[in-house]
């Protein structure tokens, strides 16, 4: 049973120009530390205002603040107000703010799997929403679920709201998230970093759905974010924040067209723009624009990255790899549904080289970057490192490739253990392996490695949750690099990252990559990105390579319709450019099939060499 529609009134002129959230004079402090200083900002109904800033910034805190969560961590709200209408959020009491959030005001938050609880399923989360404050019943509240649940472009809604958070890969555990923020219909939706796991596609249709709803609703957004793209599409105000202070708030227009402050220069000069590198057989290192002492200033030096030794063995070779998961039983355990992760995919890999892996959200690409770090079982097909077969190798050498395989994981507080500081996590890899003798050595080790990601060795005593995303992200770059590894798997490492921070880490990599003869397995939506650091790339779709090939064949003359389409789908750091992105038609597609249903094996032929399409079925 679906429930009615419901309609809402036309806004008089008076309710539209009024703000429906103002932050007024907010000052925030953690223990001693002031992180959010006489911040000022107002956002009005049918509205976007964009934050954006650095890591560390007070993005964040300043969203947690208006939801008043940030008390539960600890904070002290110094001075200032938060009205939303007549009332000061910051004198409600928790039990007032229980029924404003979610209902009035409506959270997207930047680490979905940390935000999800592992013990219900995604149905049972998003109906215990709707009944609590929608007053839905138990079937209403379902049907309502796995309508928003196709709302957000998520195949299989009906089979998907009896799965756990587990079970979904990271872009679409952040899509339920939108779901689950969206089913209220809130007048001020509050989100943060909201696509950063998604790819370029899946975004686009997001960012449609949230400004539908935001002409429906007269709803008031605003956005968190570090992709300066999205904020060109999305935004129609930008607030610019630099070590908790606002430094520059403007129309989106004036504030790309003609920045004032510093920060702001240096930040929007540090985004990847796609086809910047036309022409380029090999990625390249591009100097940095950092502040020094207030203004930005280019560091470092531009080098082609020609650093793939392909005249030799490969380093990593995989072969005919297929991946399933039973998805479906029948009360007697017999498998009826299975979900085909990965099948028929092959690539090399060679020292100093990095492949980048790209492609919609579930379509295999963590997978085969889990399956390669032996935490993924394989149905059937070969790995091998160094010429030699991970099936034939005995526990000790399994164990010893784990020093030379690292994986740096998509959400890094999940990957990070809270009761331990991260010196001690950046620490353990190197202790496990037995590569360094003595406390102190050890400890100038993580020193060097915590300044070498743009930490210091201050931040060694100090746990995760006292890190923002982006520093958190950084901490498990320093623990991978910490085994001296030769292949790194780096499963969507910078999409945690503002673009300062990016670029600089971008850098980092291809140093590494130059000085140590580093491998990389980079996993990205960010076509951006994939095409400013990598020699190679191979684009997935429901498991199957349709396209591999040089970094320049794949984005210069792509020759498959889907990586077309990703292409297409990338937002531009232009407000000015005007953008159609029409909601995609017909069934969304889906890996799960019925036992015996095994999707079709499609056929790769070379087109020219080393460029290699899929033929269609």
């Amino acid at each position: 049973m679906t429930p009615p529609e419901t309609t809402y009134p036309e806004m008089t002129p008076a309710q539209a120009s009024n703000p429906l959230l103002t932050v007024d004079g907010l000052s925030v402090s953690f223990g001693g530390n002031r992180v959010i200083e006489d911040l000022s900002f107002s956002v009005q109904p049918g509205k976007t205002l964009a934050i954006v800033g650095e890591s560390g910034s007070g993005k964040s805190v300043t969203s947690l603040s208006i939801m008043r969560l940030a008390d539960m961590m600890g904070a002290r709200f110094d001075a200032g107000r938060i009205l939303f209408g007549a009332r000061n959020l910051l004198t409600e009491t928790q039990k007032d703010m229980r029924a404003i959030r979610g209902k009035d005001i409506a959270m997207i938050f930047q680490e979905p799997m940390t935000s999800l609880n592992p013990v219900y399923t995604i149905g049972d989360q998003i109906c215990e929403t709707l009944m609590l404050h929608e007053k839905m019943g138990k079937a209403a509240a379902l049907a309502e679920a796995i309508r928003l649940l196709g709302m957000v472009r998520l195949p299989d809604a009906a089979e998907l709201v009896k799965r756990y958070p587990h079970q979904l890969s990271g872009g679409m555990r952040q899509r339920v998230m939108i779901a689950m923020a969206l089913a209220c219909r809130p007048k001020v939706l509050i989100a943060d970093e909201p696509t950063t796991a998604l790819d370029v596609t899946i975004q686009a249709q997001i960012l449609n759905i949230m400004r539908e709803l935001q002409k429906e609703l007269g709803m008031a957004l605003i956005f968190i974010t570090h992709d300066m793209g999205v904020v060109a599409e999305m935004a129609d105000d930008v607030v610019v924040m630099w070590k908790g202070r606002k430094v520059e708030e403007g129309k989106v227009t004036d504030i790309f067209a003609s920045p004032q402050h510093p920060y702001t220069r240096a930040l929007l000069s540090a985004v990847p723009k796609l086809g910047s590198m036309a022409g380029e057989d090999y990625p390249k290192r591009l100097p940095l624009t950092v502040l020094e002492d207030g203004e930005p200033k280019t560091v470092g030096e531009e080098r082609v990255q020609n650093t793939a030794r392909t005249d030799g063995a490969p380093l990593l070779s995989v072969r005919d790899l297929f991946v399933r998961f039973d998805v479906r039983k029948t009360i007697l355990g017999k498998v009826t549904h299975r979900c085909s992760a990965v099948s028929n995919v092959s690539f090399d890999i060679y020292p100093g080289e990095t492949l980048a892996l790209v492609g919609e959200s579930g379509s295999g690409k963590s997978t085969i970057g889990r399956a390669v770090q032996q935490l993924q079982a394989t149905h059937s097909g070969d790995i091998s490192f160094k010429g030699k077969s991970l099936a034939g190798m005995s526990a000790a050498e399994r164990f010893a490739l784990r020093q030379k395989v690292q994986y740096i994981f998509q959400d890094p507080f999940a990957s990070l253990d809270p009761r331990k500081t991260v010196g001690f996590s950046i620490a353990e890899p190197i202790t496990t392996h037995g590569l360094i003798s003595g406390r102190k050595a050890i400890q100038r080790r993580v020193d060097e490695l915590l300044e070498r990601v743009g930490l210091t060795s201050a931040h060694a005593s100090r746990y995760p949750h006292e890190f923002s995303g982006g520093q958190r992200q950084r901490v498990c770059i320093a623990r991978a690099l910490a085994s001296d590894p030769e292949l790194i798997i780096a499963d969507e490492a910078l999409s945690a990252l503002d673009v300062s921070i990016q670029a600089q880490v971008i850098n980092l990599f291809m140093d590494l990559q130059a000085e140590r003869g580093l491998a990389y397995l980079f996993i990205s939506h960010d076509m951006a990105v994939v095409e400013k650091m990598s020699h190679r790339v191979a684009v997935l779709y429901l498991g199957q390579i349709m396209e591999m090939g040089s970094r320049r064949q794949v984005f210069e003359t792509p020759a498959h319709d889907y990586t077309r389409r990703l292409l297409s789908a990338v937002p531009v750091a232009d407000p000015t450019r005007v953008r159609t992105t029409a909601m995609l038609d017909g069934e969304i597609p889906s890996s799960t099939r019925r036992v015996g249903d095994e999707p079709a094996l499609l056929v790769r032929e070379e087109i020219h060499p080393g460029h290699l399409v899929a033929k269609s079925a």
